[in-house]
């Protein structure tokens, strides 16, 4: 699958700044047919990061969400700058 349909957009919000900043996660709106492993090759292939662990959920509005967990030695901060959250 290729990683730009998997990744829909990053979120922005008050929740995603607070895992952003804590506990190192980054935040997505992916596509409903991803797996769990798409996103994980997604988001390494795009950002060059290592990713820990990846959880998905599927919000009350029928999108998927997916909270990205990073290796320590790669900023959450550092990735979200990149594509114009902060």
């Amino acid at each position: 699958m290729d990683p730009h349909e998997v990744i829909l957009y990053p979120l922005m919000g008050e929740k995603a700044t607070m895992l952003r900043e804590k506990e190192n996660k980054l935040s997505f709106i992916v596509s409903k047919n991803s797996t769990k492993k798409d996103i994980k090759e997604a988001i390494e292939s795009l950002y060059n990061v290592k990713v820990i662990k990846v959880n998905t959920m599927i919000t009350i509005e029928g999108k998927k969400k997916a909270h990205v967990r990073l290796d320590p030695k790669d900023s959450a901060e550092e990735v979200a700058s990149h594509f114009g959250v902060l």
